[in-house]
Order: structure tokens, then sequence, then C-alpha cells
């Protein structure tokens, strides 16, 4: 059965929402309470985390293979590597390096494959390796391949203990460890800094040689005692029974005794060896923390997981484990991820809430009370819609997808307010309340439509931009898009619902409580047969003048037109003064030191380094306010605890210590003391104090690759190139990613005088691999650990260099043969590294900012100093521009693929709403008209253009189109009704005033909070500048072009 006709119901054959609301109150008030209880506990279900996911397209393959060059390395394995997967199109470019006994080649996926076609594309990786795995060296070590590099370790403790051995710190870890996997939400909990037990058997090389005994001899004794080979199985009757056979190493006690007969003694290797358990010396990877040797333990969530209700968990554990612990044990927490998040989601749910009480102050002044109270009540409805979509699509709370809810907040209430304005003034009119609340989806339903959507297709270009920014960006278009959308339903649902319950009649309007604008002392409106639309509220002073100054600009539309393209044009000019930037730089506390000695320092180097620097904090810390905590990493580089964190790889000339301060005041002041130190007190070391960054990581925001094969030729120019960039004021710590040579020792045999003796170079090399270092032999097997079994010199030996000449190797006849009778030992030099882009030998010259100045600039600027240089280039070197400039370039990129659709979905909601190719044309050259505002306002609060504020600048070309074709539409409509060509421009712009400005003074407000957030801020203040000038050129401009164009075309728009 049909609903009953309402009073007033509008007589109109069309369907329309309004009408259909209003026939089914109560179906709509329900759908009303399930919305706002359903948007409650979606946000209770929405994931938190600190950024967005975003994929990681890089692979690392590594390789060892020792006793190799970094020359035989990069000949025989990295290059190898390298031709092979040129055969694979979807790489953009590989960078690689090749040291002594080791390579690694990063493999680069090109930024514009889709996340879905990773996997794939690391299964091709490894299968064709796997195919060329036979032309590799025989005595290749390994050959390992890594992909995982999104996992983050966001939760971090330290475990520190006094008067406990490295392998009784490990058990305390791992029985933490243990206990925190139990909990919900976690991935993986992971151990750092661990060192791996080891068996020595530390003996005298001269004494073994005497007993006529050579190293490599004694190394396959023990192997060959110490190997798992299956003794077979037999039948006996029903059963088959395994036989086993005993004699493996597997006590301490077991290795003492282990026989040896050396001519014709019969002997133990406890009598000529001393073993014992121990530590890598010095270990490969160390951490302090605060300066105390420690143990980190990370902990990874779970892919969409909370990490506030996981931080909880957390604590609570924590403080249990705790008290467990045996005394001395303590844990500390280094990093927690739910504390940032939960104060990043804090201070975004503040900014929110102030954007929110703006917005409804502005509805509230501006329409009036009650009126103001419609559009208050419909926008908690919106957001509970959004969370619940947000929810439905997994889309989570981090800094990108509260900064959109924020940026939406401002435009999802200009429906509501275009349809509250509409209904109020039919019902001043006279209307009754049921065609009233019906009249603006039979007069601007389409309109609104149209323009929300191309508002929402101004976000187009970030949801299409296939690259690592768009992804990291792209719940800008997603939140923005499902709010906008859910803000037109409820202009047509909610908004008459309420109105036709909440709105004051007619009567209270005319008694001067309709808000702010209405407040006028009433004139005379001109006569207009054609219009049905013109009532009290125009016949006021502040229209009167509207009206004049709008019938200026028409009358004179010749002189606006030039004076808007002039503005325009400054205004572009002007840009260029702008400073570009790719994304800025993270709010978090932690300062990243890297520290980068020589190619060929030692470890002993690198811990006296660090130790110094450890020292100096202290020291500074005595004169300023203490840091949160330091933790130094010696040989490596702290593991990902930030998803946009730049990981270093393991080296023992390398080391990081991350700063954590107390606040952003302290990081900057400790940050520029640190540049410097490390420019006074330094000066043999490459160091690099870096803030954390936002989007995908970028590392020296200044880079210059130098390429070719000549590497005396590449070395020259980097050179030079550097030398420019020192003379620039705006950069400091400039520096080679590839230095001099390296020394090293050679030991030429006479390969002739050593047959003849019986001595190979597998038997030196054996030789003086145990006298220096270590010879990993076999294994041990305890439990379900494996500990390795190494034998090396004494002491003594190990220390003395100098006599390496005077080192005796055993023959194959068993005689001792002095090294320097078959060998020349003397000092050269190798390349200690050679780095690789694309299989051709690449240095990069990078260097940090100094100042405010952004990269863009100083890299153009550096870039006009080395022209003589670049002009002088050696034949087969190429200068390439990398950092900030660089990934910016690839970002802008993927999103310029997105604006053809973007403007096809523009053409198209414009052709349906206006069916007008002049029309549409019109509405379309407004759209540019924001760079006006954005330009000088830019330059105003001395704002970087980033790659947020281009996103932001895309969609203001929506925004200000949409304002366009509501008032174009709007002039059409008057034309149709048969007034004239003027009089429908000047009274449809007197009339869209209201909504025009209150919509754009919402947007604009609504951004204040958002200025001051340093990701979102550039793009608020372009925004809201650029929404400013161009709500002005739209009362001004658009009806002297409207005019202007219907000059040229000599004829009215048709209706």
């Amino acid at each position: 059965m049909d609903a009953p006709k309402m009073p007033g119901e509008p007589q109109n054959h069309r369907f329309n929402l309004s009408t259909w609301a209003l026939k089914n109150q109560a179906l709509v008030l329900y759908f009303i309470i399930l919305t706002l209880l359903g948007g409650v506990l979606a946000y209770t279900h929405l994931g938190q985390s600190e950024d967005p996911p975003f994929t990681f397209k890089v692979m690392l393959i590594r390789s060892s293979w020792p006793g190799a060059s970094a020359q035989e390395v990069e000949q025989q394995v990295t290059d190898r590597i390298e031709k092979k997967l040129q055969e694979i199109p979807s790489i953009d470019y590989m960078n690689s390096y090749s040291r002594p006994g080791e390579s690694v080649v990063f493999v680069v996926i090109r930024d514009d494959t889709f996340s879905e076609k990773i996997p794939d594309l690391w299964y091709q990786i490894r299968k064709k390796i796997g195919d060329i795995r036979h032309t590799f060296p025989a005595d290749l070590q390994s050959l390992t391949f890594n992909d995982e590099f999104s996992d983050v370790y966001g939760t971090m403790y330290a475990i520190t203990a006094d008067g406990l051995t490295p392998q009784q710190l490990k058990r305390q870890a791992e029985w933490v460890r243990a206990r925190l996997l139990k909990l919900p939400d976690i991935e993986k909990v992971d151990l750092f800094g661990e060192q791996p037990q080891k068996i020595i058997i530390e003996l005298s090389n001269q004494k073994l040689t005497s007993l006529g005994i050579s190293p490599a001899q004694l190394a396959q004794m023990l192997q060959q005692q110490n190997t798992v080979i299956g003794s077979g199985t037999f039948d006996a009757g029903p059963e088959r029974i395994r036989m086993s056979v005993s004699g493996r190493l597997q006590t301490l006690e077991d290795l003492r005794s282990f026989p040896i007969r050396a001519g014709n003694q019969n002997l133990t290797l406890g009598e000529i060896a001393t073993i014992k358990r121990g530590y890598a010396d010095p270990p490969a990877q160390r951490i302090h923390f605060n300066g105390t040797a420690a143990l980190l333990i990370g902990v990874s969530m779970q892919q969409g997981g909370d990490v506030i209700a996981l931080g909880k968990a957390l604590q609570q554990n924590i403080t249990s484990v705790q008290k467990q612990l045996p005394v001395g044990v303590q844990l500390h927490l280094v990093t927690s991820q739910p504390d940032i998040v939960q104060h990043s989601v804090q201070d975004f749910v503040h900014s929110l809430t102030e954007a929110l009480i703006i917005v409804l102050a502005v509805s509230l002044l501006s329409l009036g009370w009650r009126t103001g109270i419609v559009v208050a009540v419909a926008i908690p409805i919106v957001l509970a819609g959004t969370f619940l979509l947000m929810d439905w699509f997994h889309i989570g709370l981090h800094k990108i997808s509260l900064g959109a809810l924020i940026l939406a907040l401002g435009l999802l209430v200009d429906d509501a307010i275009i349809a509250v304005e509409m209904m109020a003034a039919k019902m001043e009119q006279g209307w009754e309340r049921m065609q009233a609340a019906s009249f603006a989806f039979t007069s601007t339903a389409m309109p609104m439509l149209t323009g929300t959507l191309v508002t929402v297709a101004g976000f187009l270009p970030i949801a299409t931009a296939v690259s690592s920014t768009g992804e990291y960006t792209r719940s800008i278009f997603q939140v923005s898009a499902i709010a906008l959308t859910l803000s037109w339903v409820a202009a047509v649902i909610v908004v008459p619902f309420l109105g036709y319950h909440l709105l004051p009649d007619a009567k209270q309007h005319a008694n001067g409580k309709t808000g702010m604008l209405q407040k006028t002392q009433p004139e005379s409106w001109p006569d207009s047969e054609a219009s049905t639309h013109h009532n009290a509220l125009y016949e006021t002073r502040f229209y009167q003048r509207l009206q004049n100054i709008v019938s200026w600009c028409v009358m004179h539309k010749g002189s606006v037109i030039i004076a808007t393209i002039i503005l325009f044009v400054v205004s572009m000019l002007s840009f260029g003064k702008v400073q570009q930037q790719f994304f800025p730089d993270s709010t978090r506390l932690e300062i990243v030191v890297d520290l980068r000695l020589a190619e060929n320092a030692s470890d002993q180097a690198t811990d006296e380094a660090v130790k110094k620097l450890e020292h100096w904090l202290q020291q500074w810390q005595q004169n300023h306010a203490p840091l949160q905590n330091i933790v130094s990493y010696m040989g490596s580089g702290a593991p990902r605890y930030y998803l946009p964190l730049d990981v270093q790889l393991p080296h023992r000339a390398f080391s990081q210590l991350v700063i954590l301060c107390s606040d952003l005041k302290q990081r900057e002041s400790l940050r520029n003391d640190l540049l410097t130190l490390f420019e006074h007190d330094f000066p043999q070391l490459r160091a690099s104090i870096l803030r954390l960054e936002n989007g995908p990581p970028v590392g020296f925001p200044v880079q210059f690759r130098v390429n070719g094969q000549n590497l005396q030729a590449i070395r020259d120019v980097s050179h030079q190139i550097a030398d420019a960039m020192r003379a620039n004021p705006h950069l400091r710590n400039v520096q080679l990613s590839w230095e001099e040579p390296s020394k090293v020792m050679r030991v030429d045999i006479d390969q002739h005088k050593a047959r003849l003796l019986g001595v190979s170079s597998a038997d030196i090399a054996q030789l003086l691999n145990t006298q220096y270092y270590e010879q990993v032999i076999s294994e041990f097997r305890e439990g379900n650990e494996r500990i390795d079994l190494v034998m090396r010199s004494t002491d003594a030996e190990h220390a003395k260099l100098s006599e390496l000449a005077q080192l005796t190797v055993l023959s194959q006849r068993g005689e001792r043969v002095p090294l320097a009778q078959v060998a020349n030992i003397h000092y050269d030099f190798e390349e200690g590294v050679v780095w690789r882009r694309n299989r051709v030998p690449s240095i990069t010259v990078r260097a940090h900012l100094s100042g405010n100045m952004q990269a863009p600039i100083v890299s153009e600027q550096i870039q006009q100093a080395i022209q003589p240089v670049l002009k002088k280039l050696p034949l087969g070197v190429a200068v390439e521009t990398g950092g900030a400039i660089e990934e910016s370039a690839k970002g802008a990129k993927s999103v310029a693929k997105g604006v053809p659709l973007f403007l096809a979905a523009v053409f198209t909601l414009l052709m349906l709403q206006l069916r007008s190719i002049s029309n549409v044309l019109l509405v379309v050259l407004t759209a540019p008209l924001g760079m006006i505002g954005i330009t000088f306002a830019l330059l105003l609060f001395n704002m970087p253009f980033g790659f947020v504020a281009m996103l932001g600048s895309i969609a203001l070309s929506g925004m200000i189109m949409r304002n366009s074709v509501i008032l174009v539409d709007q002039i059409n409509q008057d034309i149709a009704e048969g007034a004239s060509l003027e009089q429908a421009v000047v009274q449809s712009t007197v009339r869209r005033f209201r909504p025009i400005v209150l919509t754009a003074a919402a947007a604009i407000l609504a951004m204040i909070p958002l200025t001051r957030s340093v990701f979102f801020g550039p793009m608020a203040v372009a925004i809201m500048g650029g929404l400013a000038v161009a709500t002005v050129l739209t009362i001004l401009f658009v009806p002297a072009l409207y005019t202007f164009w219907a000059g040229l075309t000599a004829r009215t728009p048709k209706p």
C-alpha cells in the first residue's frame, strides 16, 4: 500500500529522495540511529598505526665468497647476477656493492608495478638466479635472498645484566621472548645483538707444525670424527632396525680427549691445544643501551592489528615479566610505537574536534541557531557512516587517514548547507514544510551530486598513482571519497528529514533569527518577471551592494577577465620562488647518527669511535636536559622500528646511534651541535645526522651519482662535485659513498717453487686464516643449538704480524717450509668496495641540508655550480641527480598518469549535468584559478610545495569546479525560466553567494587545525589560500566570464 500523501507534498512525477525520506520517516530515523551506533562500534574496531602500510619493492641478494678480492667478486658473482636479472623488464634499477669475499645486489622494482605482482617477481628473480647457480665459482659459500623489508619492530626493549655472560643473557631474553609471543596481535618477536657461542680450539701453529701436523690435516681429522653419516638399517624378521655409530663430539671432554697420532707419539687434542667456550672476538654486531652492553627484543605486530591495544597488553606483561627476572637483569623500554601512535591519534582527534567545532560555529552563526543545528546534526551521522565504510574496506587510523578526515570535514557540510539554505529560503517565501524540504532535491540535487563527484574526482590521481608514494597517500582519496559521497546522501535524505522537524516557521525568520548574513535593512530587489526565487532575504543593503558589484563585473567583463589573467600569470611566475619538497621530516623525537669509517677500518676503530661519541653525549647531557635513551649499534644498523626507516646493512666499519630526545626543541639543538661536532672533531668519519622521514625513505636529501667504467675518472669528477657542494652554505657533511682504495697485504706465491716443495696455495691460505683469524672446521650440537667449532692461533702468535715471513708451512711430504721461501710478501692497495648501478661503477656524492632551505632548491644551485664540470665530462662518464628530487619526480610522475582519468571523469560529469560543451569549458577554465591563492599563501607563510601539497592542489581544482558548476547550472535555470542573460547572471550569483561563501568558509576554517601539522600543513595552507581566492573569483570572475563566453558563442545556454 502506498504511503499517504503529506500536506504540501510537491506534485512531481519524478522520483524524489527527499520526498521519499519524509514519507518514510520512521525508516529514516531507524537507519540514522543504526548508522550512529555502527559508526561508534566501527571506530573502536579500526586498526591504529603510525603510518599506512606500503610495499617495499626491494630485494637483496647476498653472496659470500671468502678469499676473493672485491674485483673478483664483482666480475665472477655480482656481474653474473646483474646480467641475468636484466632479463626482467619490471626491474627499475640495480644497486650493488662488491667487497672482498662479499657481494650484495639490491634489486629495485619499477615504482609503477602493482603491489599484487611483487611476490611473483620475487619468485621469478629466485628462479633466474637458480638457473645460473652452476656458473658461479665452485667455492661460493652462500647465496641468499631477502625480500622481507616490511617487518616493523614498533616496540623494542633492551635487556641488560650485571655479571652475566652473553649466553646467560640470551637465555633470559629467550624466556622473555617466549612470554611475549603468547600475546594477541603479535606476529614475531626477535632478538638483536646476540653473540653466537663458539667452541674454540686455540693452538700454536708453530708447535703443530713441529709435530708434523698441518692445520688442514687437523681440521680434516675433526670433521671426519664429527660428521653425521647414515650407517644403514637391516631387517630382523618383522622389524627394521636402524644402526647407529658412536664417536661424534658431544662434550668439551670428548674434544679434549680426541686422539692424535703425531709421528711416533699418541697425543690428545687437549695436550696440544686449549679448548674452551667463547664468543666471536670482536663480535660481528654489538649493541649498547646508554653505554652498557645489551640485547634488544623487537616486537612486530600483525598487519591490521590494533597497536594501542597491543601496547596496553605489552605494558601489563612486561611489568609481570620484570618481577620474575633474576636480580640485576633489567628490561628497558627503547621505543614504543603504541605510545607514539596514541599520542598521534590524540593530536589528530583533537584537531578533528577543533575542525568540527569550527564548522559547527560557521553553520550556527551564519545560518541561524535552528538552521545551523540541522547541519550540526548531519555531521556526526556522515562521520559515523565514514567510520563504518572505513572498517568495511580495512582502512585504519593513521596519520594519512586522520588528516584526510579533517580535510573532508570542511567539505562534507557543503551539500548540507546548500540543502538547508534552500529549504529555509523557500519557507520564508511561504512554502509549506513538505514542499520546502523536497525542493532542494528537485532544484539542486543533481548539480550537488555532480559537484560532489567532481570534488571526489579531484582526488582520483592519488587513487590511480601506482607508486610507493601513491600507495602511502592513497587513503586521502579513499576517506575523502567515502565522506563526500555520504555527505550528498545525507543532504538529500537526512537534512530534509531534520529540517522538516527543526526549522522554525517563516515568521520566526522574519524576526531576524536566521543568521549574521540576514541582519541588514531591506531595500528593493529589481523587477524580474522570470525569476521565482527572489524574496525579502535578497532585498537587503548587503545584497544590494553585492548586486551592484556583480553587475559592474558583468558590464566591465573584459577588464575583469584581463585582471584575472594578469593575476594568474603573476602567480605562476612567482611560483618559482616557492620552495619545493618531497615529504617533510617526521616529528618523531629520534636522531639517527650514522658513522662510516674507512672501508678497511677495524672493529676496534669502530668501537672507539662509538665510545667517543657516547662520551660526548654524556657530557652534552650535563649541560642540557637529559636524553630519553641512546642505543648504539656497532657493525650494523638498527632494525626497522619505524616503517619508512632507511635500514643499513651490517659492516664492521659502520655503526649507528639512535638518540631519543625529550622534545623537538632538544632534537633540533642536539642535531645542530652534532653537525658542528663532526665537521671539526671527527674528520676521519663519514657521519650523517638524520631525522626520521615521512613517506618512502630517501636518505641523504641532496645526492648526485657519477657513473662510468673508468674508476679514476668517476673518482675525479666526484671530488669536483663534492668541492662545489662544500662551497654551498646550505649543505653540510658532504661525503662520497665510495672512498679511496684500501690497503692489502699481498702474499705472492712462486707456484713453481711451491709445487717442487709440495706446498699448495690452499695450504698457505689455511695457515694464514688460522694464524690471524679463525677457521670454522665443524659444529657442536647442544639441544636445538648449533655451535661453530673453530680453530685459531694463540693470542701471542696472532699479534705477531711482523713475523709473517717466518711462518712455516708443512709440505705434503711432512717438511717444514718457511713462508718466505715460497712467497713474496708486500703491501699493496686494492678497491675495498666497488659500488655499481645497473652494472656500471657509480659513486654517490651526498650531503645534508643546513637551515630551512629545501633539497630541490639546493640541488638546483649545485646543478648550476657544476655546469663547468658537466661540460668537460670524460668520455663514458655521466652524472645523475638523486635524493629527494628523484623520489619526488617518481611520485609526481605516478600522479600525473592519473590526470587524464581525472580530466575524463570531470568532463563526463560536467557534460552529463550541463549538456553544453561551452559551459563545460567555462567551468573547467575556473579550475586553475586556485593557483593564484596557492602561490601567495605559500609565499606568505613560507611553506614548501611538497608532494602532499601537490595532491591538495589537484583536489582543490575539483572543489573550485564544484562551486562553478552549481552557479552555472543556476544561471542556466534562470535563463530557461525567461530571464535575460544579464539578469540571470546577476541574480543567480547573488542567490548562490551565501551557500558558496558559507561552504568555502567552512572548508577554509576547518583547515586551521591542519596547519599545525608538519605533514599536512603545506597542503592545508595551499587549499585555504587557493579556495579563498577562487571563491572571490567565483563571485566576480565567473559572471564576467559567463557573459563574455555567451557573447562569443552568440547564443544563450539552453535549458
